[in-house]
């Protein structure tokens, strides 16, 4: 006998989270994970810190909200999501002047020595800083959606892989694990196995690529200030800020993969050690841990989300690249009202979501309308 739901999420990382404690108080719904636990592949593994200035336009827009969002959300928990903490580009001027935006400024070198003294003069010769980035207490918020969703009356499920999903009547017949479900809506938040679920569901795929990025917590000699800022190279081959008296460290690669449960190769971290040791005094010592997730991208590098044009009940919330966190709650926001709407509304009412709605639509032609 098949439970029956107005909402089926498929995928239990910060994107199937944050939709269902945003959907559950207002209708039916929900989660299924394929893994035992949830947020164990990409959502587990972040770098923890949101940054406005990061992104395309539409994603900064989202930032931006989710910012709001979790700000509003910090008054009523025991410990705050959000710490402030800067983050800083540096390198050749023409590099930082290609990827500055938004509330990004220009700083002198001497500024930005200032700010992290463990960089080594005459390493860079430009650099710019977003005062308004903030890290983010990952599995605080991930375990603060959950409560709300079950509290509010949704059922997650784990262990629960979807193998099949088929269009029936008015909604969806959906096979996972050891359970049937019966949905008016099904949400593909499954991200590096997106495409996969649409395949299972009789739906065509968006060809959404799934890129490795690989870091590690690091022992150093010298750690970092307190308030020191994020530090990434604006040539895309390092980032570092602190965690604790040691260092999270990343070379920032972004190599394409197929969905799986994503491994550090060889010599990555290694590489990227050598590369920091001379540009930084930090003097990185051993590699306490380190771990690969999957950042998964639309071709145009913009988060999809939005039913799909030929599959009736069918709504992607998926493609959110390495933002995943950054825009959780306004892409949150923007699914719930536009599924509680249903698929043939408009969002032009000029709220967040709307607004959000409108400038996802100024980028793509929506799913394949």
């Amino acid at each position: 006998m098949a439970a029956h739901y107005d909402v089926l999420i498929v995928g239990g990382g910060i994107a199937g989270l944050s939709l269902a404690s945003a959907l559950a108080a207002k209708c039916s719904v929900a989660l299924v994970e394929a893994e035992q636990e949830l947020a164990y592949h990409t959502s587990s593994r972040s770098a923890r810190q949101l940054i406005p200035s990061y992104g395309p336009a539409v994603v900064q827009e989202l930032t931006v909200r989710t910012l709001e969002l979790v700000a509003a959300r910090d008054t009523e928990l025991p410990r705050p999501v959000l710490s402030p903490r800067s983050f800083m580009l540096v390198g050749t001027e023409e590099s930082v002047r290609a990827e500055a935006s938004g509330q990004m400024r220009p700083i002198p070198v001497a500024e930005a020595l200032e700010l992290c003294p463990a960089l080594v003069p005459d390493t860079f010769s430009a650099a710019g800083l977003d005062t308004g980035s903030f890290g983010c207490d990952a599995p605080l918020l991930l375990a603060d959606h959950r409560q709300r969703a079950e509290a509010a009356g949704a059922d997650i499920i784990t262990g629960a892989r979807v193998h099949s999903a088929q269009r029936l009547g008015s909604g969806w017949q959906i096979g996972a694990g050891q359970e049937a479900f019966q949905a008016g809506v099904m949400v593909n938040a499954a991200g590096a196995w997106a495409d996969e679920l649409a395949v299972i569901s009789g739906v065509e795929k968006l060809g959404l690529q799934p890129y490795r990025r690989t870091a590690a917590i690091v022992g150093v000699d010298r750690p970092l200030p307190e308030h020191s800022p994020m530090v990434a190279a604006a040539d895309k081959t390092f980032y570092f800020r602190r965690e604790g008296t040691d260092v999270l460290v990343s070379p920032s690669e972004a190599v394409p993969s197929g969905p799986e449960d994503a491994r550090p190769r060889p010599g990555d971290i290694e590489r990227l050690i050598e590369r920091l040791n001379q540009v930084t005094t930090l003097g990185i010592g051993g590699v306490r841990r380190a771990w690969t997730g999957l950042r998964t991208e639309a071709a145009d590098g913009v988060p999809v989300a939005g039913f799909d044009a030929e599959a009736r009940g069918f709504y992607w919330l998926a493609g959110q690249g390495g933002y995943g966190f950054q825009t959780s709650a306004a892409m949150a926001e923007l699914a719930a009202a536009q599924i509680l709407a249903g698929q043939d509304a408009g969002y032009g009412d000029g709220s967040p979501a709307s607004r959000t709605a409108e400038a996802l639509a100024a980028t793509r032609w929506s799913i394949r309308r």
